[in-house]
């Protein structure tokens, strides 16, 4: 694939997370738009027909060449350090020999009684701990279970000092003010810029490829889904700050969140792939088969020392007709809603994104908790 086709599946990711970020609501979240790109877009690549048209409006692919795709963007994605992608398929149905080939990086394994306890190990492993669990409880009812999991663990470039951390106050989305422990740092000014309003903080990550994340501050009362997209703005958009530098103040937080994202598809544009209808006849010869679940948990992590990022997307495939489920320094101080966007190596596809609304909080997952 080359670069050009890279850079447009690239913005495939970003056009569907700015479609989703709407549905999100105001208050705390945080999703993996990449993630879910790429669990949709290996689906996709088994729908035909009408199926595969709506699938190709929202991905950018369908059809035979979601596979190329699908496993072309996960390798770019690879190339970012600190970044693990895995994704794996399970099934109770016998799958056509030439989707599996399509597919060469994805693991297949069948859908066996002890079904939960092995996926649930999976996602464990693929994580580093971070997610522990499937989030989505079997009930046998499954035909094929498709699971991508993304896992990110990278320092700063330049860490905060954490004996400068003080509880500084933060105004959440209801206008309450309290005292949380924020980091402070003086950032080259180059790493700030602002976007139709909005103000961009990039903090890269230790690497040649490390992964760059983003925090977003737009105006007073802006809400998550006019704010976060400033995040992946091209540089045209951009507008320098006038600093030589930047006396960053930013909370210490963490986010994790759980969504239904099947109870959400039909307004990202996915109606008939989530029918008894749907066709889907280039995965299986099995039929009626389409999606009965997906469901996502993502989490971010910032400290001092670096950011901790995790993702686990599930779709579940069910058969039957069963019911569905100047010499200056600015001062940028994130004391107030604003949102993050970690970012591969390249800066264009959003690995995860998120929305800080209510007062940060910080609880470090399982996994060790300083980055290395």
């Amino acid at each position: 694939m080359s670069g050009t086709e890279l850079s447009t599946r690239a913005g495939a990711v970003r056009v569907l997370g700015e479609r989703w970020l709407p549905h999100l609501g105001e208050e705390d979240f945080v999703c993996s738009p990449a993630g879910l790109w790429l669990a949709l877009g290996a689906v996709a690549a088994g729908a035909r027909g009408e199926t595969a048209e709506e699938l190709r409006a929202v991905l950018g692919v369908a059809g035979e060449e979601a596979a190329e795709a699908v496993t072309a963007v996960a390798r770019e994605l690879a190339r970012t350090e600190a970044l693990e992608v895995a994704t794996g398929v399970w099934s109770r149905i016998p799958l056509l020999r030439a989707y599996a080939d399509a597919l060469p990086d994805i693991g297949f394994g069948a859908l066996e009684r002890d079904a939960q306890a092995r996926l649930d190990a999976w996602v464990r492993e693929s994580t580093g701990g971070r997610i522990e669990r499937l989030p989505l409880a079997l009930d046998g009812s499954e035909a094929l279970v498709l699971v991508n999991a993304l896992a990110l663990k990278a320092s700063w470039r330049a860490e905060f000092n954490a004996a400068l951390t003080r509880d500084e106050p933060f105004t959440d989305v209801y206008g309450d003010t309290v005292p949380v422990p924020t980091m402070r740092q003086l950032v080259p000014a180059r790493w700030v810029w602002t976007v139709d309003g909005a103000t961009v903080v990039e903090l890269p990550c230790e690497g040649e490829r490390g992964p760059l994340v983003r925090f977003v501050l737009g105006p007073e009362g802006a809400e998550a889904a006019e704010v976060l997209p400033a995040a992946w703005a091209p540089d045209e958009r951009r507008k320098p700050v006038a600093a030589e530098g930047v006396d960053l103040a930013l909370p210490r937080f963490s986010l994790r969140m759980e969504t239904d994202v099947h109870a959400r598809l039909d307004v990202l544009g996915v109606a008939s792939a989530i029918r008894p209808e749907a066709d889907f006849t280039g995965l299986s010869a099995e039929r009626p088969l389409w999606i009965s679940a997906a469901v996502q948990e993502a989490l971010v992590e910032v400290a001092e020392q670096g950011v901790e990022a995790a993702a686990v997307t599930v779709v579940a495939m069910t058969r039957g007709a069963a019911p569905p489920r100047h010499e200056l320094i600015a001062r940028v101080a994130f004391d107030r809603p604003f949102g993050v966007a970690v970012l591969d190596a390249s800066g264009e596809v959003p690995l995860f994104a998120g929305w800080q609304s209510s007062a940060p909080r910080y609880a470090t997952t399982r996994a060790s908790s300083s980055p290395s």
